[in-house]
């Protein structure tokens, strides 16, 4: 056995992956130009150019864990990728997109996933199953790849470690790699039937492939704790028997463990490989032919058999190599000796003619040949040969025929002289040479057969069968019964001819047997029944097992006939019959362009004078006529470019003649006659370029990329045919196919804006729209440097470069506009600020998508759909969540994935929070521990003052709550600490949509639901436990409106900084204010609780009870002060109104000074802060005595008795000390009870005056008396005096009071009241105690 080659440098290799670990899946296009690989550590896939070597296509980076199995389907559209996690995706295999998420995630996440990892993965061959198989589940998936809908799954009694479709898809073999119950089952998908393989139970089964031809089926073992225990089994897939001994580690070489293995398309090679080599094997001997110093994990052919591809360990750079393999490598040792003993055994024939030995001395050699049916695959022993040599001669003339003897049964004895005779056509010299055989011996029955066959071939066929006959007569053989066979089938003696071939049959052996048909055949074809199907039924039963020779001569002759058939359905105009027999002529493995006439078929030529000379080029001439006769173009300038491709120097100078319409054109088309004198070539093209554009035209697609391929492969040709072409696989969506037609379009003609436009539209239609876009830019320059007036219309057709940049621009800044600063993308698990975010956009196919779309103006792309893509593809998830010990900061993260960092405290939840997002669909997440720069000032204001819109905006808010265990039932949310928050009330109230998740991040109650706002049973607990209406908490709006409501929903909320209880309400009022931390809570509370007032005018949120702020003592301390819901006082109802009116109405003096009251309240301002100083509009009663209640004094708080001018008494309790007086006992301190002014009032007034209908109030004037007014309508004084009475009926009623004290002249500060300080007046007609004004506060 010789010595296997060693390689130590490949062909070529692929470096790009990532991290350390080895390259675990390695798998070859069918297309041969491309693979597809994933390694351990990097779950990025990528598409490879194999020619070139560079990637064609990084996956998007869906898979979260390593890939550990992946498959191509057969036809190279669909790539499935499962990961360790134990999850499936599916892939385009053209433009490597992930399937859309409508597909894909049933695949993701219902049918294609398993617990543990997903361990194989593999495809039917008809591409319409996909099989997966996970590592702890036990069973098989099969999923059809058009619905992605669950076909079958497959149970199997242990974990399965990989599966396989055998060749043609009927079986499948399922291998298991659990030691202790190890073994292969083969599983018929038609029966399911399924059985255990004999001898494959023990060790762990770590790989199984079938042989592309589907005879062998082998397997990678590994056998646990044994010494060189990595074995290769064997089995026959015809009686499921195994095939001689394991191939054990010891024998194959590698010194590691862990065997990879692939099979060559041709069934004839096993590659090899483990941490050591990769090792190259003959699969029928198991001989070694070639070793690859290079570790290998991953194995695979490429499809044409030519190249081993290896995913090396990360040992040898976590790359893949490309290995070439020996073509001799196909070439058993045996095989070489063979070869080597037929050229010596010519030598030896060689010498013994030279010594002038005849071919009988040889057949004792040939008769061993033949028992043994084959040469021996040993090298022969030479000695007897030696002997024989020097012992005998023999002439040199018969060494051809000797050779022949070995090969070729015998079945004429003609003299080399007459033989010649005949090849060369000379049949009168021939005749002459038989005829003095004749004359020389008259029982000489060999000679009277010669020259029958010479007279058969002038058609003398009376001399012929005469000359047959006495031959016969003479002595009956072989030769003798032929010729007479030939004669009477010359005659149409048909009967007669066929009883002569079989007694002939009488005297051959099996390999004349053969002959004797094929001349048989030949002979009657001509005959009114053609007996050329039958024919080849009967010759083709007697091949197998034959000679070289005989299977050469049927192959002649078969393709001479159909030849014949050729031009006999051309006279009959049967073209298309015609174009077939002669395509099944030149196929035919006999006919080659040389010109000597191999020497098996002379006896034919002898026989009937064939011209086989001429017959390859006659074949393929014929065929390129009969398919341009037929119509068939394409297939003519095809058949004309193979011919071409095939011919040798010798015939292709008649070929070319033929061809360009010169001599012997009318011997090859005989009766055809051209409707012009065109070269053959240059008539197809022409045709085949008209029928091309008509069937672009009528969008036939097929039919013209057919026929410009055919012109093409002929002719050196223009790039408007390139160009044509090019559109016509666009119209086929063969984006690739037509990227490399635009490519030649652009280097035939690289000023034109065709190429380019061509080439933008194959790459829009592959989805490499990055490469799309430099292609517009290059069209856009040419069409924008020409000057013609054509030219320039045409480029009006587009929208700039700059004016699509901005379109998009100014799209996404809008957008923008309302997100947050700072975001996680899900896929990558990197922070991204704004500029990053943009930068990622701007290079995703959704941007060069709309990119493209725009400048090319396409009719369905409007400034909404830009928008719409914009805000989609910027959606972002937003957290809620009650801050933990050491949560991530921006400075851990900053530049790192969070997927990969290992940190104390919550950096589990962020990474299941990003993923959550990410599988939802969403690229952006958002949290306010990580997102945040917060040593930037400027950032975190901008954060802070935004965050209520962020949360608004965002597609969704997930909230994490931390102290709900999965087993809670409902009320556990109601009392969870997250309700209690500051900042999660106003990220609750503005996020649209919401879903709760328990500590371990499954759906709160269960509920899977898409939004939590919608679900009864949880906003009627959060209704609960926040004491909120439902209608609020769905449809929650941010401003003033309701402002003392909305300070108690806040009111028992708690923040850890002091600050936050004021700078988490930003949002819910609508208000922007410096964010100032260390400023303490009373101040923050009192610039929000002031710019309410201020901004609004309404006084609600001075409706409190407890401390004053030091901010201003009109307002509280603290929030907790608006936990009590606002004063409720009664009210009258409409007719007790009435009625107090009309009592008003009657005093004179108290209407006056009601109208007088109302002048004043309507000129009134809305309440002001200036410098912490409140400017309150109020009506004010000075108060005239002030006595503290005896017994009254509680702890801290006292009661004090209050009367005031015009009011009613009453009592005050307060924690602040007052100074007692009485009108007796004046005191120089001020006092005043005020009553805060609204000036809804007047509005509420004016709406309930005005009791006309909306109908009353949308008629028109009538005109024909001039009047300004309606005639029902009251006077205008009458209806300003009926406002200004129910004014001062409301002004009676009792009211919401504040005890102000003077402190110097013009300042007042408000007396805080642990109740309402609830007042009344005492008489409504009287005003002259009330004081109108305002009133500075501090």
């Amino acid at each position: 056995m010789s010595e296997p080659n060693t390689s130590i440098t490949p062909l070529q290799e692929f470096k790009g992956h990532e991290g350390p670990g080895r390259v675990d899946n390695v798998a070859v296009f069918p297309d041969n130009r491309r693979m597809v690989t994933a390694s351990q550590y990097d779950p990025t896939l990528r598409i490879w150019d194999l020619e070139k070597g560079v990637v064609l296509k990084e996956m998007e980076q869906w898979h979260n864990a390593s890939v550990s199995a992946m498959a191509i389907s057969r036809d190279g559209q669909l790539i499935a990728s499962g990961d360790r996690h134990g999850m499936v995706a599916v892939w385009h295999g053209e433009t490597g997109e992930r399937l859309p998420r409508n597909l894909g995630k049933l695949v993701e996440y219902r049918l294609g996933n398993h617990p543990g990892q997903i361990s194989s993965l593999d495809f039917s061959p008809n591409g319409k199953v996909l099989v997966t198989a996970g590592s702890r589940d036990n069973k098989l998936k099969l999923l059809s790849t058009k619905t992605w809908t669950l076909l079958e799954t497959i149970y199997c009694d242990r974990d399965v470690d990989h599966v396989r479709y055998s060749p043609f898809g009927e079986l499948l073999a399922i291998a298991s790699a659990t030691e202790l119950a190890s073994g292969i089952q083969i599983y018929n998908l038609s029966t399911t039937a399924k059985f255990q393989l004999p001898n494959s139970k023990d060790g762990y089964i770590r790989h199984i492939a079938w042989t592309p031809d589907g005879t062998r089926l082998l397997a990678a073992r590994w056998i646990v704790h044994t010494r060189n225990a990595d074995t290769i089994l064997e089995w026959d897939t015809l009686t499921w028997q195994r095939v001689g001994d394991p191939w054990t580690s010891w024998t194959t070489g590698h010194t590691h463990h862990g065997i990879a293995f692939a099979v060559d398309p041709n069934s004839k090679l096993v590659a090899s490989g483990a941490t050591d080599s990769i090792r190259l094997w003959r699969l029928s001997d198991r001989q070694p032919v070639a070793i690859f110093q290079q570790s290998s994990a991953s194995l695979t052919f490429s499809t044409d058999g030519k190249y081993i591809l290896s995913g090396s360990y990360y040992t040898d750079n976590n790359s893949v190599t490309k290995w070439a393999v020996d073509p001799d490598a196909l070439q058993e040792e045996g095989a070489s000796y063979i070869n080597e003993t037929i050229l010596l055994l010519f030598l030896i024939f060689l010498s013994l003619f030279s010594f002038g030995y005849s071919p009988v001395h040889f057949l004792p050699i040939r008769r061993l040949i033949s028992c043994n049916g084959a040469l021996p695959r040993d090298p022969p022993d030479n000695k007897a040969i030696n002997d024989f040599l020097v012992t005998r001669r023999v002439s040199i003339f018969d060494s051809a025929n000797a050779i022949r003897a070995f090969f070729i049964p015998q079945i004429l004895s003609i003299n080399t002289i007459a033989h010649n005779a005949c090849i060369a056509g000379d049949l009168s010299t021939a005749e002459q040479l038989f005829t003095q055989e004749i004359d020389t011996d008259v029982i000489n029955y060999a000679s009277y057969a010669n020259r029958s066959f010479v007279m058969a071939r002038k058609r003398d066929w009376d001399h012929a069968l005469q000359d047959a006959n006495k031959s016969i007569s003479i002595r009956p053989s072989l030769t003798g019964y032929i010729s007479k066979g030939i004669a009477l089938y010359g005659k149409g003696h048909i009967r007669d001819a066929r009883t002569a071939f079989d007694l002939a049959s009488t005297f051959a052996n099996e390999d004349s047997k053969i002959m004797l048909l094929l001349i048989k055949a030949t002979s009657i074809f001509r005959s009114p029944n053609p007996y050329f199907n039958s024919f080849l039924l009967g010759y083709r039963r007697f091949l197998p097992g034959r000679k070289r020779g005989i299977s050469h001569i049927c192959a002649v002759v078969e393709a001479y006939l159909r030849v014949q058939l050729g031009i006999n359905a051309t006279n009959d105009a049967r073209h298309n019959q015609a174009a077939e027999h002669f395509t099944a002529a030149v196929k035919s493995s006999a006919l080659s362009s040389t010109s000597t006439i191999h020497p098996v078929c002379e006896d034919f030529v002898v026989l009937f004078g064939w011209d086989l000379k001429s017959l390859w080029k006659n074949a393929h001439q014929k065929r390129c006529v009969a398919l341009r006769q037929a119509g068939r173009l394409a297939e003519a300038l095809n058949s004309y470019r193979d011919m071409m491709d095939s011919i040798d120097n010798d015939t292709m100078a008649g070929c070319l003649d033929w061809s360009n319409g010169k001599s012997g054109v009318h011997h090859v088309m005989k009766a055809i006659v051209l409707t012009s004198h065109l070269a053959f070539k240059e008539e197809c093209s022409a045709l085949c370029l008209d029928n091309g554009r008509a069937a672009l035209a009528a969008d036939d697609y097929d039919s013209a990329i057919n026929l410009y391929s055919a012109v093409i492969n002929v002719n050196s040709t223009t790039d408007a045919i390139f160009a044509n072409r090019s559109r016509a696989k666009l119209g086929k969506m063969l984006w690739i196919e037509a990227l490399l037609d635009a490519e030649k379009v652009i280097q035939l003609n690289p000023s034109s804006h065709v190429g380019y436009k061509l080439k933008l539209a194959a790459l829009q239609g592959a989805h490499r729209y990055d490469e799309a876009i430099a292609a517009f830019r290059m069209m856009f320059a040419k069409l924008e440097s020409a000057h013609d007036v054509v030219m320039q219309d045409l480029r009006k057709q587009y929208a700039s470069p700059y004016e699509s940049d901005g379109v998009i621009r100014r799209t996404i800044d809008q957008q923008l506009e309302n997100a947050p600063l700072r975001l996680l993308n899900t896929a990558t698990g990197l922070s991204c600020d704004r500029e990053a975010q943009i930068s990622a956009f701007k290079t995703s196919a959704e941007h060069n998508e709309l990119w493209l779309s725009w400048s090319m103006k396409r009719a369905d792309i409007r400034m909404e759909h830009i928008t719409e893509a914009v805000a989609t593809y910027f959606r972002y998830v937003m957290l809620s969540h009650r801050w933990q010990r050491k949560e991530p900061l921006l400075q851990d993260i900053q530049g790192k994935s969070v997927y990969k960092l290992n940190l104390p405290g919550g950096i589990a939840k962020l990474q299941n929070f990003c993923e959550i997002a990410r599988d939802f669909g969403y690229r952006w997440a958002w949290s306010d521990t990580c997102c945040i720069d917060k040593s930037s000032n400027v950032e975190l204001q901008q954060s802070l003052n935004s965050m209520f819109i962020w949360y608004q905006h965002s597609a969704l808010t997930i909230v994490y709550l931390w102290d709900v265990l999965p087993s809670s039932k409902s009320g556990a949310l109601e009392m969870s600490e997250w309700n209690r928050r500051g900042w999660t009330f106003q990220e609750f109230l503005a996020s649209r949509v919401v879903i709760f998740y328990q500590r371990d991040w499954t759906p709160y109650l269960n509920d899977r639901s898409p939004n939590h706002k919608k679900s009864t049973a949880i906003m009627k607990e959060l209704e609960v436990a926040t004491g909120i209406d439902r209608q609020a908490l769905v449809n929650f709006s941010p401003g003033m409106n309701g402002a003392r409501e909305r300070l108690q929903w806040a009111s028992n909320r708690v923040t850890t900084v002091q600050e936050d209880i004021a700078y988490s309400l930003f949002g819910v009022f609508d208000v922007r204010l410096p964010v100032d931390y260390g400023e303490k809570k009373a101040n923050a509370l009192g610039r929000l609780l002031q710019e309410i007032v201020a901004r609004s005018g309404d006084i609600t949120a001075l409706d409190w009870v407890g401390q004053s702020s030091e901010f201003n003592s009109c307002l509280p301390a603290d929030i907790t002060s608006y936990a009590a819901p606002p004063c409720a006082l009664p009210s009258l109802s409409e007719d007790e109104i009435q009625t107090e009116v009309s009592s008003l109405r009657k005093n004179s003096v108290a209407v006056d000074s009601a109208l007088k009251l109302y002048a004043l309240l309507k000129c009134m301002s809305i309440p002001r802060f200036a410098s912490r100083r409140l400017h309150l509009p109020c009506i004010s009663f000075r108060v005239t005595e002030i006595r503290q209640g005896c017994g009254l004094a509680q702890e801290t708080h006292f009661m004090y008795r209050v009367k005031a001018d015009g009011l009613q008494d009453l009592l005050i309790t307060t924690g602040e000390t007052l100074l007692q007086f009485s009108r007796a006992k004046p005191t120089r301190q001020t006092f005043f009870l005020v009553r805060p002014w609204d000036r809804h009032l007047l509005e509420r007034l004016d709406f309930a005056d005005d009791t006309r209908s909306v109908g009353e109030l949308s008629e028109p004037r009538s005109q024909s008396d001039g009047s300004d007014e309606f005639p029902d309508d009251p006077p205008v004084e009458e209806e300003h005096q009926s406002r200004a009475l129910r004014m001062m009926v409301h002004l009676g009623q009792p009211f919401s009071a504040f005890l102000l004290a003077q402190q110097r002249v013009g300042e007042y500060k408000r007396i805080a009241s642990d109740y309402n300080i609830i007042a009344q007046v005492k008489e409504i007609a009287s005003v002259d105690n009330m004081d109108v004004g305002s009133i500075e506060i501090l």
